[in-house]
C-alpha cells in the first residue's frame, strides 16, 4: 500500500452509473469520476510529492512512481525470500501485537526455544525459524567427515519431546530430514537439524523486514494487530477472524471499564465497600492448604459473584458467616450472629480535591499582585511634557516634544547604524540633541550639516555616476503632468469629439492601475488645498536648476544644502501621508511673508526649532533606506553574519573537542598522580648528604692540607697506609652518594609521562580559552552586523517595551576612530516604550465581560493594576517614552520584574546578561556630561570667534556638539560633504608624509582615520568588513 503521511492511501468508492453518463477513470487505482473537476482534483493530489513506498522507504515521491516502485520491490522480495518459510511465518506473524516493525523483524528472526538437555540436565536454546527447515527449501548437509553437501529438503520428520510422569524431560524434540544431494542425485542423505544449515544471504533480518512490509499490515490505532493481507491470506489458507479480544471495540470498551473502575465516586460509605457504584469488594480465599484446590476456588468464586449481585442491588447489609456462607438477609440492616463485621456508615462530607500545582512561567497578568506594593523605579522623560501627572519631566526646558521622542531615538539609530555607508563618525545621543537645539545665525554646527549634506548625497548620484540618477521613489509631480498635457493638446490639429462616458467594466487590481489611482488622489488634493507657502519659487529661483541638479553638482556650500531640502520636501509634499508634516515645515523655511529667495531659507533654518528638524531628518533618513547603498549594505551584513555563524560553529566544535581531549587527560593524570603526597624516606635521606657534603669537603681539605709539608717521595709507612685506605673510602663512598642522588634525580618514566599529560593538559586548556575569547569575538561581530532589525530586550506584566539602543549593529561606545571618542558611550540609557494600539485594547482596555472576570479574580482592573504598580510614572501607547540612566535605577527595575511571568521572565534575565555592560556606559555618560558642565562653568570669559572667508568658528568649549569633526569622510574623501571644493582630493590625502597630513588635520582642525589593506575605512570590527 502506498503511503500518504505514514497512512495507507483510501482510494474512492464508486458513483453509481448509468449508460449516459461521462466518465473519467484512473487506470492505476482503477477510480471512476462522473465530475472533470473531481477527476483534475484526485490527479493533483496523486502527482504531489508527498508519497512514501512502504516496502522500501523511500519518499518524496508522487503517488504513480511509489506505486511502480512498490511493485517492483514486491517483486523483488518475492522472488528473493524462500517459499518455504513464508507460511510459518506469515501464521507466526498473524494477529501479533508488536507495534513497530522493528521490533516485530527482531522478534520474529531471534525466537529462542527453551529446552532441557537431559544428558546433562542443563538448558539449552534453539532459534526458532534459523534452525527449523521446510520441504522444498535448498540447504547445505554437513557429514560426520566435515564434508559440505548442496540439496533440497524432501521430507520432513517432526519428533516431540519425551517427559516423564513426574515432568522430567526424557528427549527434547527434534527433526529428521530426506534431502536429495544436487551433486549426487542417486544418493538422498538423512540427517537431523544439527546437522542441516542454510546460505545466510537467503534469511536475514532486511529480507525479513521487506517481506513483512510487502505482506501484512495494521490499522492506525494503538494496540491494533497485525494482519496478513487478504490475497496472500487466501493462498496460505490462513484465518483472517481477528479475534474478540484484539478488536477496536473490545479495547475502548476495556478502557472504559479500567477508568470507571480506577475512578470511583465517593457516596458516604467507608472504602466505598456497599456502594453499588463503587469498585467491588475484593474477597479472597482462604489461606489454609486443602486438597480440592480447584473446587475451594470455584466456590470462592461463586461466593463472590453472590455478593456483588447483592451489592449492585444496593444492600449494604451483605456479609459472610464464619463458615464461608453469606448472611441472610432478614439480618438487613443489622448483621447477625454468624457475621464477621457490620456495614458502618461514614460521616461528613468528602474533603475537595487540592487545587492543581501552578507551573511557571504563566501569563504575567495571571500573576496575582503583589501584597508588599513594590512598585516600578521612577522614570525619566526626555520632552517637555510629561504623561504622568503627578510627575514633572526631566527636559521640562528642553523644547522637545513628546511625540519627537520617537523619532529623535529612529534617526540617531539609523545614523550610527549606517555611518560606514553615509561616511560620518558616530556620535554621541546627547550631542546630537544639542546639535539639534543649537541654533546660530553666524556659526554652524558641523554635525547638523554633515548629516544632511551625507543624507543628500545617497539620494541622488553625482554627475559623473551614472548621469545623476535618483535612488528614490518620487511621487508624480503636479507640474510636469501639466506640461505633458499641455503639449499634446498643441500637437493635436484636428478637434475630436467629446464621445459620451461608457461604464467600464471592473477588472483587476494593477500595479500600474494602483499608481494611476495614487497620482489622481495626489492631483485632487494638491487641487483642493491653498498654498501656504513658496517653497516652489524658492525651488525654481534659477531655471532649469531645481534640486535635482543642485544635489548632482553637490552645491552644500555657504548653507546651500538648505534650499535643495526645500525643493524635496515641496515634491514629497505630493504624497498625502507626507503632505501635512511637510507642509508644516515649508510654512517655517518659506514663509509667505518672505521674500523667495535663498537666504530666506538658510536663515529660517538656522533658527528651527528642534521638533521640525527631527520631522526632517526622518523624511530622509526614510528616503536613504530606500537606495542602493542601503540595501547592498544590509546584504553584506547578511552575507558576513552568514560567514561569522560558520566560523562560530567552526569554533564550537574545536572547543568541545578540546574539552573533551582535556576530560581525558585529567583521567589519566588522576591515574598517573600518587595518591600518598608525604615525603619519601630515600628523598629526605639524599637531602641530609647533600648538607653534610660541604663539611666533608672541609675534612678533605684539612687532610690535604696536613700533607703539604711532606715533599719529595715518603716511607710507606703504616700511618700512611691507614690514611690512604680511609680516602679511598670517602672518595668510594661519595661516588656512590653522588650517583644514587643523580638518579634519584632523574625523573622517572611515571613522572616524564605525567609531565607530559601535565603539558598537554595546558595546551588544551589555552585552547579552549582561545575557542571561548574567538567565540565572543564572533557573537560580538553578529551583533554588530544585524544591521536590519532594532532588538527589543523584552516586555513588562503591561506590554512596555524595553530597548537598549547600543546593542543594535554598533560598537557599545561608538567607532573607535570617531573624533568624539572619548566621551566612551553612545547612548547610556535603558529607554521604556508604552504599548502600542492592539496591545493596550487586547490586553489591558479589556472588554467589559473580561474587565468583570479579572476584576473578582484579582479585585481591580488591569488599568487600576498598571497605575498601582508602576508607581508615578508611566507610559500609555507607543508614541509616549521614558528612560533610566542611573545604575541603582535599573537593580531596582530588575528587582521589580516578576520571575514567574513569561515576559519579564525573558526581560529579567536579559537585563542581568547585560546588567554590567549597562551599568559602566550609564557611568560613563555621567562623567562625560559632568567634565562637560565643569568646562562650561570654567570658561568665564566669552567665546573667541576667528573669522575667516567663508565660515565663522567659535571656540566649543561651551558646546559639546561643535567638537564633532567628520574625519570619516575626510579619511575616504579627502574633504567633508559640505565643502569639496576646498577639502583635498583622495589621492593627493593618501600621497602625502605623515608630517604633511598632521599639518592639514591641525589646519582643518580635524583627526585622520585608519584604512584597511584595501584603502577602505575600517568597520567597527577592526578589519573584518571589507564594504
Amino acid at each position: 500500500m502506498v503511503l500518504f503521511k505514514r497512512k495507507p492511501v483510501q482510494y474512492g468508492t464508486r458513483p453509481p452509473l448509468s449508460e449516459e453518463d461521462n466518465i473519467w477513470v484512473i487506470e492505476e487505482t482503477d477510480e471512476i469520476f462522473k465530475e472533470y473537476v473531481e477527476y483534475l482534483q484526485r490527479v493533483d493530489f496523486y502527482k504531489q510529492k508527498r508519497f512514501i513506498c512502504e516496502i522500501t522507504g523511500h519518499s518524496g515521491l508522487d503517488f504513480f512512481d511509489a506505486l511502480r516502485s512498490e511493485m517492483e520491490a514486491s517483486n523483488e522480495v518475492d522472488d528473493a525470500f524462500p517459499d518455504s518459510l513464508k507460511e510459518p511465518i506469515l501464521r507466526k506473524v498473524q494477529f501479533s501485537t508488536i507495534s513497530r516493525i522493528d521490533n516485530l523483524v527482531d522478534h520474529i528472526f531471534d525466537v529462542i526455544i527453551i529446552l532441557i538437555d537431559p544428558s546433562n540436565h542443563k538448558l539449552t536454546s534453539a532459534k526458532e525459524f534459523k534452525q527449523d527447515f521446510y520441504p522444498g527449501e535448498n540447504v547445505t548437509v554437513i557429514l560426520d567427515s566435515g564434508e559440505r553437501l548442496n540439496g533440497v529438503i524432501r521430507e520432513k520428520t517432526k519428533f516431540p519431546e519425551l517427559r516423564g510422569s513426574d515432568g522430567y524431560l526424557e528427549r527434547k524434540g527434534f527433526a529428521r530430514y530426506f534431502v536429495p544431494l544436487t551433486n549426487r542425485p542417486e544418493d538422498e542423505a538423512l540427517v537431523d537439524d544439527e546437522h542441516v544449515v542454510r546460505d545466510r544471504k537467503t534469511f536475514t533480518k532486511q529480507m525479513l523486514r521487506s517481506f513483512l512490509k510487502n505482506t501484512v499490515s495494521r490499522e492506525a490505532w494503538a494496540g491494533a494487530p497485525w494482519t496478513v493481507k487478504p490475497k496472500i491470506a487466501n493462498d496460505y489458507r490462513i484465518s483472517t477472524d481477528i479475534p474478540a479480544h484484539l478488536r477496536y471495540e473490545h479495547q475502548v470498551a476495556q478502557r472504559k471499564a479500567h477508568l470507571t473502575m480506577k475512578k470511583g465516586d465517593y457516596d458516604g460509605t467507608i472504602l466505598n465497600f456497599f456502594s453499588p457504584q463503587g469498585r467491588y469488594p475484593e474477597i479472597k480465599p482462604k489461606s489454609h492448604k486443602s486438597k480440592n484446590l480447584q473446587q475451594d476456588m470455584a466456590k470462592s468464586k461463586r461466593d463472590q459473584f453472590f455478593e456483588y449481585q447483592r451489592a449492585l442491588a444496593g444492600n449494604p447489609g451483605f456479609s459472610f458467616g464464619r463458615n464461608g456462607s453469606s448472611a441472610n438477609d432478614a439480618q438487613y440492616p443489622f448483621v447477625g450472629q454468624n457475621s464477621s463485621f457490620t456495614a458502618i456508615v461514614a460521616k461528613g462530607h468528602p474533603k475537595p480535591p487540592p487545587p492543581p500545582v501552578i507551573k511557571y512561567p504563566i501569563e504575567d497578568l495571571e500573576i496575582p499582585p503583589s501584597r508588599s506594593r513594590l512598585h516600578r523605579p521612577g522614570m525619566k522623560y526626555l520632552s517637555q511634557d510629561s504623561p504622568s501627572l503627578n510627575r514633572p519631566s526631566n527636559g521640562a526646558s528642553s523644547g522637545i516634544l513628546m511625540e519627537s521622542v520617537g523619532p529623535l531615538l529612529e534617526t540617531w539609530d539609523t545614523l550610527n547604524v549606517y555611518c560606514e555607508v553615509f561616511q560620518l563618525d558616530s556620535f554621541t545621543f546627547d550631542d546630537y540633541i544639542e546639535a539639534l537645539r543649537f541654533t546660530s545665525e553666524d556659526v554652524q554646527c558641523e554635525l547638523v550639516v554633515e548629516i544632511h549634506c551625507a543624507i543628500l548625497k545617497k539620494l541622488v548620484n553625482d554627475e559623473n555616476d551614472k548621469n545623476g540618477q535618483v535612488q528614490i521613489r518620487l511621487p508624480i509631480a503636479l507640474q510636469e503632468e501639466s506640461e505633458e498635457e499641455e503639449s499634446l493638446q498643441d500637437s493635436s490639429t484636428l478637434p475630436t469629439p467629446t464621445p459620451e462616458p461608457e461604464a467600464k467594466p471592473v477588472g483587476r487590481t494593477t500595479r500600474s492601475s494602483l499608481a494611476k489611482t495614487e497620482a489622481a488622489e495626489i492631483k485632487a488634493v494638491a487641487l483642493t488645498d491653498a498654498k501656504q507657502h513658496r517653497a516652489a519659487e524658492i525651488d525654481q529661483l534659477v531655471r532649469s536648476y531645481d534640486w535635482r541638479f543642485r544635489l548632482r553638482k553637490r552645491d552644500f556650500r555657504n548653507g546651500r544644502w538648505v534650499v535643495i531640502v526645500v525643493g524635496l520636501l515641496n515634491l514629497l509634499a505630493a504624497n498625502p501621508r507626507l503632505k501635512k508634516t511637510c507642509d508644516e515645515v515649508l510654512s517655517r523655511l518659506a514663509p509667505l511673508e518672505m521674500d523667495a529667495t535663498e537666504e530666506t531659507a538658510i536663515s529660517q533654518y538656522a533658527t528651527l526649532d528642534i521638533n521640525l528638524r527631527v520631522k526632517i531628518l526622518q523624511i530622509l533618513c526614510m528616503l536613504s533606506l530606500e537606495t542602493t547603498a542601503i540595501r547592498s549594505y544590509m546584504e553584506d551584513c547578511s552575507y558576513q553574519m552568514t560567514d561569522f555563524r560558520k566560523e562560530k560553529i567552526e569554533q564550537q566544535r574545536a572547543r568541545k573537542a578540546a574539552v573533551e581531549e582535556l576530560k581525558m587527560l585529567s583521567g589519566q593524570k588522576k591515574a598517573l598522580q600518587p595518591d600518598d603526597t608525604s615525603p619519601v624516606p630515600e628523598l629526605e635521606e639524599l637531602e641530609d648528604v647533600k648538607t653534610n657534603e660541604p663539611e666533608e669537603d672541609e675534612d678533605v681539605n684539612m687532610d690535604t692540607e696536613d700533607e703539604e709539608p711532606h715533599q719529595g717521595r715518603s716511607l710507606r709507612r703504616a700511618n700512611d697506609r691507614a690514611i690512604g685506605r680511609k680516602r679511598r673510602k670517602e672518595e668510594e663512598k661519595e661516588r656512590k652518594q653522588k650517583a644514587e642522588a643523580d638518579k634519584a634525580k632523574r625523573p622517572t618514566k611515571q613522572a616524564k609521562q605525567l609531565e607530559k599529560i601535565m603539558k598537554r593538559i595546558d595546551e588544551a586548556m589555552e585552547r579552549v580559552r582561545e575557542c571561548e575569547e574567538e567565540v565572543t569575538t564572533l557573537d560580538n561581530d553578529l551583533r554588530e552586523a544585524d544591521c536590519p532589525r532594532t532588538r527589543v530586550l523584552g516586555k513588562d506584566r503591561f506590554w512596555n517595551r524595553y530597548y537598549w539602543m547600543e546593542r543594535n549593529a554598533m560598537p557599545y561606545a561608538g567607532l573607535p576612530t570617531s573624533s568624539t571618542a572619548n566621551a566612551g558611550f553612545a547612548n547610556g540609557r535603558i529607554w521604556i516604550q508604552g504599548p502600542d494600539d492592539l496591545e493596550r485594547q487586547g490586553f489591558i482596555e479589556l472588554a467589559d465581560i473580561e474587565n468583570a472576570r479579572y476584576r473578582e479574580a484579582f479585585h481591580m482592573s488591569v488599568p487600576e493594576r498598571k497605575m498601582i504598580e508602576e508607581g508615578n510614572t508611566h507610559v500609555f501607547d507607543a508614541r509616549q517614552w521614558g528612560y533610566y540612566d542611573d545604575p541603582e535605577e535599573l537593580d531596582k527595575l530588575i528587582a521589580w520584574l516578576d520571575i514567574r511571568g513569561i515576559r519579564e521572565h525573558k526581560l529579567r534575565k536579559e537585563l542581568q546578561n547585560q546588567r554590567e555592560k549597562i551599568s559602566t556606559y550609564m557611568l560613563r555618560r555621567k562623567e562625560y556630561l559632568a567634565s562637560s558642565d565643569d568646562k562650561k562653568a570654567d570658561s568665564a570669559e566669552p567665546t573667541t570667534r576667528v573669522s575667516t572667508r567663508t565660515k565663522t568658528y567659535v571656540d566649543p568649549t561651551g558646546f559639546r556638539c561643535l567638537a564633532w569633526r567628520n574625519t570619516t569622510a575626510l579619511e575616504a574623501e579627502g574633504h567633508i560633504h559640505s565643502e569639496p571644493v576646498r577639502g583635498i582630493k583622495k589621492q593627493q590625502y593618501h600621497s602625502m608624509s605623515k608630517s604633511t597630513k598632521k599639518v592639514v588635520v591641525e589646519e582643518e582642525p580635524r583627526q585622520t582615520r585608519a584604512s584597511n589593506r584595501a584603502a577602505k575605512p575600517l568597520t567597527r570590527q577592526g578589519s573584518r568588513y571589507t564594504f
